[in-house]
């Protein structure tokens, strides 16, 4: 391999995860691993805005990394690789906090009160940030179709475009869709230490 192709790879410089992620789904088994390595430390912080520990976070995102690399044969470009990418954080990140509510609801209490629970489990029902991760599982069994615009714009931090282009929704109803379910979810949150990750609309685009 020649040193400008090591450097679109990534080994020298930064490396355009597009690219990367062209070359991976076309079979570049180097490219797939310059690709994952790229992306691992972004992967691990959006896991983090789901999860308060940061080992779940890793965890999750060590997930992220398998599914990326047992599924980038299925991305055709059709979207940006990152939104493609955040649709597997969310959705990876959401199922490790499913695993670790499971794991909450089956362990005993403790015996004796200096004896304290484990606070990875503990922290998915009274984890000030986590709350949200309740209210979004709440909403998807009363509003379904409000969750992917909540979930990609206030915690994936996407953009309205690329909204739009995953969810094949129409830009205004995404915004739409956004509003109202912002509005559903504000009076389930608990207010804790973290800032409240359901905001108001900052202009970005």
């Amino acid at each position: 391999m020649s040193e400008a192709g090591q450097g679109a790879y990534g080994y020298r410089e930064v490396p355009d995860t597009e690219a990367l992620a062209a070359a991976a789904a076309d079979g570049d088994a180097a490219a797939l691993d310059a690709l994952l390595r790229a992306v691992e430390p972004e992967v691990v912080r959006r896991c983090g805005r789901f999860l308060l520990y940061r080992e779940d976070a890793e965890e999750a995102a060590q997930d992220v990394l398998l599914q990326v690399a047992r599924n980038i044969g299925r991305f055709e470009g059709r979207s940006k690789f990152s939104t493609w990418l955040y649709t597997i954080v969310a959705n990876c990140a959401r199922q490790k906090y499913r695993e670790l509510k499971r794991r909450a609801a089956e362990q005993p209490l403790p015996a004796e009160e200096h004896q304290r629970p484990d606070p990875r489990t503990t922290s998915v029902i009274a984890g000030s940030r986590l709350d949200l991760l309740e209210a979004l599982d709440r909403l998807e069994r009363d509003s379904p179709h409000l969750v992917a615009p909540l979930v990609y714009r206030d915690i994936c931090e996407m953009d309205y475009t690329e909204i739009s282009e995953r969810t094949g929704i129409p830009l205004g109803t995404v915004k739409s869709r956004l509003h109202h379910a912002r509005r559903q979810v504000r009076p389930w949150l608990v207010v804790g230490d973290a800032p409240a990750p359901v905001r108001g609309d900052s202009g970005k685009r």
